[in-house]
């Protein structure tokens, strides 16, 4: 072993922040690897770091006996007394092995194995110790290669990992480029990287308007939930703990500094903040904005809401592809319903009800039948087999099935009027009333959802 080794171990231990007591037992742990190949697996041999002189001392023990029948765990006594003259028959003799240094091809290269693997291990040690209580936090680093989909991303002290189902979808970048994303998870024992960010988490975004919102990091403004469909849109609920601060107002910042330096942090992501309410119809107004609401019915046991909005408004409202009621449904927590004042209007009138009681009509065809004034279960009774075919996806057979249920049915006292007596005979239940629309008008800010009904329904609204 060369005599600098000491210093050597010094240098590492310092550059790499190992425990030099770990780098010692690695280095001795390689050196017996290596003897053994070379000398015999059967040999008991001990090796120790000699401090004082930086080098590396290997000791083989061999049992004393009268008649060695194997060399590498015996040694005659003969031998034993030049090493020792005191010895005695059956002792365990320990004998320093010279030349070590030359362990053979085979030998070195396994003692180089062997302490690259302590190594390793031992920075995985200082990399966990190192990032393990800043799980969570945002950090910073340079865009170094990438590997199947996957960002590695360089901090400085090691590399991390940003997967590719965690990167902001639609946009690229680059080796070399500067990026920021959220510590996700710390792995202490980890085959490929220990370090695994994110960008598209909901906390990411709460990080970052905790780094630019002083209220927020104060503890004055609290965030209260977080939805979002990362790179296109997300939604954020906040609170202010003190009256005279207006939470929106604290997060918009001055000319939109604040909430645009996140918009750019996230490549352009659209950003509702949405004044937070325990009242969930008021919440779900201000979550739906800018779309307008005019009533809002909640269901507390099934956690749902019935919100109806201008037939003008229900287009916005649902957003695009549903985009806009999905996020303010994940953002409460409660599933919304989005309906027009009109189809409103239409499943409110006992008529309509009617043609909704006959097997084989839904929603869309009672409002085709609507459309050509057959508004109630007596009207569908009168009409012409002729005119009803003309409607599309109704055939004659069909057509007759209906005119001849309709008939039957009032022949046993279904009727819109009964109907009708029906729902006044009906304790009227508690509903959010019409005002919370304008009680919640003055603190907006700028689902899951049945979203592919409500966008059928909007179409034909539209359509309309």
């Amino acid at each position: 072993m060369v005599s600098d080794l000491k210093r050597i171990i010094d240098q590492i231990c310092r550059d790499r922040g190992f425990d030099k007591k770990l780098l010692i037992e690695a280095i001795e742990e390689a050196v017996e690897s290596a003897a053994k190949k070379k000398l015999g697996s059967r040999r008991d041999i001990e090796v120790r770091f000699n401090e004082e002189f930086g080098e590396v001392e290997v000791f083989q023990f061999r049992a004393v006996v009268e008649t060695v029948e194997d060399e590498q765990t015996e040694i005659s006594f003969e031998e034993a007394q030049v090493l020792d003259p005191e010895v005695q028959m059956g002792d365990e003799l320990g004998e320093k092995m010279e030349n070590i240094e030359d362990l053979g091809r085979i030998a070195a290269q396994s003692a180089k194995q062997v302490i690259i693997h302590k190594m390793k291990d031992a920075e995985r040690d200082v990399i966990f110790e190192m990032f393990k209580d800043r799980k969570g936090e945002v950090v910073s680093g340079i865009v170094q290669r990438f590997e199947r989909g996957n960002m590695v991303v360089n901090l400085g002290r090691t590399d991390a990992i940003l997967p590719r189902d965690q990167q902001i979808p639609k946009r690229s970048f680059k080796q070399g480029d500067r990026i920021r994303a959220y510590l996700d998870d710390v792995r202490q024992n980890a085959r490929d990287s220990q370090l695994i960010l994110s960008r598209t988490c909901n906390d990411f975004l709460v990080k970052l308007f905790t780094l630019e919102v002083p209220e927020i990091a104060e503890g004055i403004v609290e965030v209260m939930g977080v939805s979002r469909e990362p790179g296109f849109r997300a939604k954020i609920a906040v609170s202010s703990l003190e009256t005279d601060v207006d939470p929106v107002g604290a997060c918009v910042g001055m000319k939109g500094s604040r909430v645009q330096n996140v918009v750019q942090e996230l490549q352009g992501e659209r950003i509702d903040i949405v004044p937070w309410s325990p009242d969930p119809a008021k919440y779900v107004y201000n979550a739906l904005a800018p779309a307008h609401v005019s009533m809002v019915m909640a269901d507390e046991e099934a956690k749902t809401l019935l919100v109806v909005v201008p037939n003008d408004q229900l287009s916005l409202a649902i957003g695009r592809q549903g985009q806009n009621v999905r996020l303010a449904s994940r953002l409460l927590g409660w599933r919304i319903d989005v309906k027009s004042e009109q189809r409103y209007a239409n499943l409110e009138d006992p008529g309509y009800q009617t043609l909704l009681a006959i097997g084989g009509i839904d929603e869309p065809m009672a409002d085709q039948l609507l459309a050509r004034g057959i508004y109630s279960i007596e009207k569908l009774a009168e009409a012409a087999v002729e005119d009803l075919i003309v409607i599309r996806s109704i055939g004659e057979d069909q057509a007759q099935h209906f005119v001849d249920t309709a008939k039957k049915m009032i022949e046993e006292g279904i009727t819109t009027a009964s109907l009708t007596k029906e729902e006044d005979s009906k304790a009227e239940e508690p509903t959010v009333d019409g005002n919370v629309a304008e009680e919640a008008k003055n603190d907006s800010a700028v689902a899951e959802a049945p979203v592919e009904q409500v966008v059928e329904d909007a179409q034909k609204d539209e359509q309309k």
